[in-house]
């Protein structure tokens, strides 16, 4: 699991940085929100996940661990792709996009933290698995 939100984190970085250098080619930057937000739930969050996956494996492989990728994986695009058309066209018929795509995120980041404090023990060593050989 680590390594999937690792290899998502990128590609969202990656069209941040797109939609950052189009905004100051054209000067216009009316869409600064879509952009911290790709930055910040797309880019940031997701690698801190697959990093958190990577060190804590048992947390990575659950059933939790796979809504959680889902839900923001789907959340995200939804949320800011609504997000950026209402911006483009100030058509307000999509903040329910805006609102559904938050909301998934939203559980899927609490299932993210349920998921810590069940799998996470203290006095588990950092990257060992029982399940898995190493």
């Amino acid at each position: 699991m680590g390594v999937r939100f690792l290899k998502i984190a990128a590609v969202y970085f990656m069209i941040a940085v797109c939609l950052g250098l189009v905004m100051g080619m054209i000067q216009n930057f009316s869409f600064a929100s879509v952009h911290a937000h790709l930055n910040l739930l797309g880019w940031v969050s997701m690698a801190l996940f697959g990093i958190i996956y990577s060190i804590y494996p048992n947390a990575g492989q659950t059933k939790l661990a796979n809504i959680h990728f889902w839900f923001h994986n789907i959340g995200l695009p939804v949320m800011q792709g609504a997000l950026f058309i209402e911006l483009l066209t100030g058509n307000k018929s999509l903040t329910i996009g805006i609102v559904i795509g938050s909301l998934l995120i939203v559980v899927g980041t609490l299932l993210f933290v349920i998921n810590l404090f069940k799998q996470i023990n203290t006095n588990q060593p950092i990257g060992k698995n029982k399940d898995i050989s190493m």
